[in-house]
């Protein structure tokens, strides 16, 4: 009798209760023990949409093959029933293989299991750049700006602005940035206009520049492999905002070694310089000091509210309580209201 044909369906697409093929990538095999010590694997299969993490019980069907064969990064063509459960969506497996060359007649694409933002990059780069150029007054601090992008184009592209809770996907980075740089902009020309006395004066396109480099040093920080964003190297020993710092005085001192040199002024230098070390305010947050002046704490504010509220728009999307509020089991460790049912 001839196997009856499955439709392929991205696990993204899936519905509770649905059976299907499709192509997902591992990305988690952790070998655990149960509170009585019983072995058992922790896996995760994600395509761009959705990732489902659940266990392999090591009497399971597939525990052999688990423990030898499956490996993270790898990507199969599963036949699976996608359930959701109080522990979040997982799969009961029935068939699974790596994928193979003629899968890509079926839609695999090997390229398109990263989650990506919404936007097209190039047109963030670009507008991010615009905003360079027509907000930010000082020549040499303009140059600078515009030279640590443009030389960093091809990696900016693709950043993620984190490695989890916020924008942690393929251009997630100028998603992020370029939202925080439009709102600290906008404060920025308020504050300026609203208090005209402050001194010194409050400096708009130092806040704009500011913001589009405050994260500049995850250039250095993240990476992207198979399975998703993760720390480098220099990521764990020193993080971004002391690598940040590096790189806006490593493009400094290259400018000033043009003919002719653009020298940017040590007064400037050292604003731009606190706005990156002080974007994250507190010691628990990574920051060596708080926002010392009106730049660096509308930089600081716009950061946060962004990331913040991409983690909202998040636990809205994702959380599975019954009921009215979310759970507190969130990145932000709170009840969120999500509206009366429809």
């Amino acid at each position: 009798m001839a196997t009856k044909a499955v439709a392929i369906v991205p696990l993204a697409d899936l519905e509770n209760g649905q059976e299907a093929d499709f192509f997902a990538m591992l990305t988690l095999k952790e070998e655990l023990k149960t509170r009585d010590g019983k072995p058992y694997y922790r896996v995760g299969f994600r395509d761009a949409g959705r990732e489902a993490i659940f266990p392999i019980w090591n009497d399971a069907v597939w525990a052999d093959e688990c423990r030898r064969l499956w490996s993270v990064g790898a990507f199969y063509k599963l036949r699976a029933v996608y359930r959701e459960t109080s522990y979040g969506p997982q799969l009961e497996i029935k068939k699974i293989r790596e994928t193979v060359d003629a899968d890509e007649a079926d839609g695999f694409d090997p390229l398109g299991f990263l989650p990506r933002s919404r936007f097209d990059s190039a047109t963030m780069f670009e507008e991010l750049c615009e905003l360079a150029r027509t907000k930010i007054e000082n020549e040499p601090l303009r140059e600078l700006t515009l030279h640590l992008y443009e030389t960093n184009r091809e990696r900016l592209l693709t950043l993620p602005a984190a490695t989890k809770n916020h924008h942690s996907f393929v251009g997630g980075y100028l998603e992020h940035v370029l939202s925080a740089t439009r709102t600290a902009s906008y404060f920025a020309e308020k504050y300026a206009e609203y208090y005209p006395d402050i001194s010194p004066p409050l400096d708009v396109g130092l806040v704009v520049a500011g913001t589009m480099l405050h994260d500049i040093g995850k250039l250095r920080e993240l990476e992207l492999l198979p399975e998703g964003p993760a720390y480098t190297v220099e990521g764990s020993l020193i993080g971004h905002i002391l690598q940040g710092r590096d790189m806006v005085r490593e493009a400094a001192a290259e400018l000033a070694r043009r003919d002719p040199p653009l020298i940017v002024d040590a007064e400037t230098l050292l604003r731009l310089e606190h706005i990156i070390v002080a974007h994250q305010r507190l010691p628990e947050w990574g920051a060596p000091k708080p926002p010392m002046t009106p730049e660096a704490l509308l930089v600081h504010y716009a950061d946060d509210l962004d990331a913040k509220f991409n983690m909202l728009v998040n636990i809205l999307r994702d959380d599975t309580t019954p009921g009215p509020m979310t759970s507190k089991k969130n990145v932000l460790v709170q009840q969120f209201y999500k509206g009366k049912p429809t």
